[in-house]
Parts: C-alpha cells; sequence; structure tokens
C-alpha cells in the first residue's frame, strides 16, 4: 500500500519533488490585502482586515462573536480564561490531542484530566467522561463539582475536534450540564465542519480556531476565539488587549489582559483566504474521496467523517492493522518523499503530563499505535464537484 500512496500522491500533486501533508495554498486576493495593509502602515493590531476577519469568521461560523489573536493556542488560553479555569482547577480534556491543548492549562496553573477518546470521532467520548465522573466526582453544596480525593474543582471539559472531524457533541454537553463543568472547544482543527449542520465551536460558551500555516486557511500565524453571547466577546476583546479602557491619551487598564490581538498584516491574509474556503473544503473533501476508494479492500482503514457530520477532512489519516505496519508504511513513503507522521504521543506519555490524573485510555491507546496522517493539501481535483 505505501507504493500505491506514493505514486497516486505524486501524480496528483504532479510533482516527484518532497510532499508535505499540508501545505499552504495562495491564489486569491492574499497579495493585495496584505499589500493594502503595507500601504496603509496599520501593519499591527489596529487595521481594518482585523475587524473584517473576525466579522467574516460570525458570519460563516454563525458564532455570536469571534476575536482574532496572534495564534491558536492563545485564542485557547483565553476561551479558558473566560470559561473561568484557575489556578489549580483540574480541566477534562484527552491524552490524544496536539501538546498546545495541554500547554494552555499548563500555563494557567490548571491540570489535564485525561479521559478517553471515542472511535466514532477520534475526539472525547462522552461515555467515558461520564463513567470518569461518576467514579472520581461528586456535586458539593456550591453546586461545583469536585474530585472526590483531591478536592480539586473540575472547571471545564476541552474536547477537541481532531483532524477536523467534530466530536458527539450533543453528548458532551449533556455531561457537562450535568456536572456543571464548562464546556470549551479546541476547534483549532476544525474550521470548516458542522456538526448536524451546527459549525463546530459553537456550542461551548468559548472556543478557540487555530490559522497555523498547516491548517485550512492560514494567517501565518493566527487564531480566533469564538463567544456565544455578544456582550461575552466584547469582553474577550477588551481582555485580548490588554484591559485597556478606550481614552484618546490616558493609559489605565481596569483588569488583568493579554497582549493577544492578531495583527492586521495577518488579518488581511485571513481576509483573501477566507474568500476561497469553500473551494479549498470542496477540493479536500474530494480528495478524501479519492483516498477512501485508494485504500478500500486492504488491511488500512480510511477515517471517515462520523455520520452526523460533515467534516473539513483537515488532515486524512488511515488505520493501519497494527504498529509494525505503521513504522513500515512511514518509512517506506517518507524515504520516496512523501510525508507521512504518526498521529501525536498520548498526553500522558511526555514527562511534563505524566503524573497527571486520567481514566482508562484504551482507545487511545489503540488510535496511538496505528493512525498514520498522509498529505492533505487542497487540489484541484475538487474544482468540479461537491
Amino acid at each position: 500500500m505505501h507504493n500505491k500512496l506514493v505514486n497516486f500522491v505524486q501524480e496528483l500533486y504532479q510533482t516527484k519533488e518532497f510532499i508535505p501533508l499540508h501545505a499552504p495554498t495562495f491564489g486569491g486576493n492574499e497579495k493585495e490585502y496584505v499589500n493594502n495593509t503595507l500601504d496603509s502602515t496599520f501593519v499591527s493590531s489596529v487595521g481594518k482586515y482585523v475587524d473584517q476577519f473576525e466579522q467574516q469568521i460570525e458570519a460563516y461560523t454563525g458564532t455570536a462573536k469571534a476575536i482574532a489573536t496572534v495564534n491558536g493556542t492563545a485564542a485557547l488560553h483565553t476561551a479558558l480564561y473566560m470559561a473561568g479555569v484557575k489556578s489549580g482547577d483540574l480541566v477534562i480534556t484527552q491524552a490524544l490531542t496536539f501538546v498546545a491543548t495541554c500547554n494552555a492549562l499548563y500555563h494557567m496553573g490548571a491540570e489535564p484530566v485525561f479521559v478517553d477518546v471515542s472511535k466514532v470521532s477520534l475526539g472525547l467520548c462522552p461515555k467515558a467522561l461520564e463513567c470518569y465522573l461518576e467514579d472520581n466526582a461528586f456535586i458539593n453544596n456550591d453546586g461545583l463539582s469536585q474530585h472526590k480525593v483531591t478536592q480539586q474543582v473540575f472547571r471545564a471539559a476541552v474536547p477537541m475536534h481532531t483532524f477536523g472531524h467534530p466530536v458527539e457533541i450533543d453528548e458532551l454537553v449533556v455531561v457537562c450540564a450535568k456536572w456543571n463543568i464548562a464546556l470549551v472547544e479546541d476547534a483549532a482543527e476544525s474550521l470548516g465542519s458542522f456538526y448536524k449542520g451546527q459549525h463546530t465551536g459553537t456550542f461551548g460558551s468559548f472556543s478557540a480556531v487555530s490559522f497555523n500555516g498547516n491548517k485550512v486557511i492560514t494567517t501565518g500565524g493566527g487564531g480566533m476565539v469564538l463567544c456565544k453571547s455578544y456582550d461575552e466577546g466584547m469582553h474577550t476583546k477588551h481582555v485580548t488587549t490588554t484591559a485597556k479602557v478606550p481614552h484618546p491619551y490616558e493609559f489605565f487598564h481596569d483588569e488583568p489582559g493579554f497582549n493577544y490581538r492578531l495583527p492586521n498584516l495577518n488579518a488581511a491574509l485571513g481576509c483573501a483566504q477566507m474568500e476561497v474556503l469553500p473551494t479549498f473544503l470542496k477540493q479536500k473533501r474530494a480528495l478524501a474521496l479519492q483516498y477512501k476508494n485508494l485504500f478500500q479492500n486492504s488491511d488500512f482503514e480510511f477515517v471517515e467523517e462520523p455520520e452526523y457530520a460533515k467534516s473539513n477532512y483537515w488532515l486524512n489519516a488511515i488505520i493501519c492493522p497494527d504498529v509494525v505496519s505503521r513504522e513500515n508504511f512511514i518509512k517506506e513513503t517518507n524515504a520516496n518523499g512523501v510525508m507521512t507522521r504518526p498521529i501525536w504521543k498520548l498526553m500522558h506519555r511526555l514527562p511534563m503530563f505524566q503524573n497527571a490524573l486520567k481514566g482508562s485510555l484504551e482507545n487511545s491507546e489503540f488510535i496511538e499505535a496505528r493512525v498514520i496522517n498522509i498529505p492533505s493539501s487542497p487540489t484541484q481535483i475538487g474544482k468540479n464537484n461537491a
């Protein structure tokens, strides 16, 4: 299968040069908009493209307010802060995630609690979450969930929409409401993904999106906090702008804040990319269908979107029969100039999170040992296909 993939990908992208997992694609108004910022001299966090980019994301996702930040980690940090996460709190998330999810918690002084993922979505499993809380938590007199042993408060749950595939969000909403735990979506990878017709990142009070260079669209670096409430969104904007009270010349800040606002230069790139997002998504879904057909009737299973979802297929993935075949597949494809890579190492295997609380991670360990990502950059194959 590794030879079939190499030949398919080289023909698809029309090159024998190195083919990365996901490269940015520019061919619209990117140069024009970026040059406009240079001509205007408004290249920092004040400028028309910042507001325009936020408005485009609001219109596309249906969120009440979107706040642009310097990167996805800053967006998640802000979302957690706005959701009330404090130092010493416990926050439930996936061990199967990119390290940025847990880094945001670490730098807040909060501690991750790792709960298993679902094989349906590759994201946080609602059944595993409910079982973990039943076994390890109680509701205190203030209506908050506390850990039975450590007495720490479970403040939030952070599901991550892995590779852009939406988690089983309805069920997670129910569990979080039952246990009075804030739901903060890590939607870094899922711009353009929908759960039962509703865009990811719009179910929790706050969520985070990323526009890193390898995402579906990019601003170079950049992120966005999606806010369910307009008023909370305006407060989020205030907090990300050093909490400075507007005044013609005085510097007065009324609460602790972050210097997290996205520069106009980056936002200009984002505005141009949003104009071609529908095309990218069409092309990526067509590519996913090609991959599905390629791996059909083989020992390798292509990872498809859940039945309830329409995914952006940010990173396409396959499930190998075992760890030996996975290692061989990765070695051979990379040796032939086609980038493939294993899924992230589980967070509790990293030294800084090895002592974190956790439940059974059976599914996470199964997926870690078998999943490979394969080239997923937009192509022209979806140009005339829905």
